[in-house]
């Protein structure tokens, strides 16, 4: 059981459409995390794409650049702390605006808003309740146990 759970918050003012420029911004919290001993990492909505990225997540080559920057970023984080991104994901022929949990050089967990992104949902916030997704355990918590 853990005792404490250290968890920094990471915001970083990220910049539309500004990938490797974001995910540097991320590696940096990661590492000054890192360095105070934080288990957990979150960083902010769409940090990877930059908030809000209206159109830019209608081009599958953006997404797709998102996801490829997300899965180098996950091999980072071997030695902890875990960290959790906002991401544009597309799985399953759907767009999602995403939560991916980076933990033990791998993305080890995703959860997606309740509805898939549209064209015309880029520009309203609209969703619909879908069922809550399991917890998803991290490396704090595997440690303790």
């Amino acid at each position: 059981m853990i005792d404490q759970l250290a968890i920094s918050i990471a915001q970083l003012n990220p910049t539309v459409g500004d990938i490797a420029g974001n995910v540097a911004k991320l590696r940096r919290a990661l590492a000054e995390a890192a360095e105070q001993s934080a288990d957990l990492v979150v960083g902010t909505e769409l940090c990877v794409a930059g908030y809000p990225p209206e159109d830019l997540v209608l081009k599958p080559a953006f997404v797709a650049a998102c996801q490829a920057a997300v899965r180098d970023f996950a091999r980072e984080t071997t030695s902890g702390p875990a960290i959790i991104v906002g991401t544009p994901w597309r799985q399953d022929g759907k767009l999602y605006n995403a939560a991916a949990l980076l933990d033990r050089g791998q993305v080890a967990a995703l959860r997606f808003k309740s509805c898939p992104i549209t064209a015309s949902s880029t520009k309203s916030a609209s969703s619909r309740p879908v069922r809550r997704p399991a917890p998803s355990p991290f490396a704090a918590c595997a440690s303790a146990s």
